[in-house]
């Protein structure tokens, strides 16, 4: 039995079937026919656009994500900084290997 190739749907086409199916002028099945796709995988695009509608309107943007990028960098810093600083004291006081 051959492996047939796996379809990649764009986001677009997607979003397309899945307010479609949102809409519910045609039945799902109907929907399944006409796009060839299965209709348990329309219900899942559905579901996914339901729950990141939300994220459309929210109040994040570009400008929030870059300061917490930012900070999260700052962290990353203090923290390599931390632990080289206590793996040479430890080097020093003999309790660190040389190996790892």
């Amino acid at each position: 039995m051959a492996k047939g190739t796996r379809r990649n749907h764009s986001a677009a086409f997607k979003a397309k079937v899945a307010l479609e199916a949102i809409a519910g002028e045609k039945p799902l099945g109907e929907l399944a026919q006409q796009y060839e796709v299965h209709p348990n995988q329309i219900t899942t695009w559905k579901r996914q656009l339901i729950e990141s509608a939300a994220g459309v309107f929210g109040k994040s943007s570009s400008r929030d994500q870059g300061a917490e990028v930012k900070a999260l960098q700052a962290k990353i810093g203090q923290l390599t900084m931390e632990n080289d600083f206590l793996e040479s004291a430890l080097t020093k006081a003999g309790r660190l290997s040389a190996k790892r």
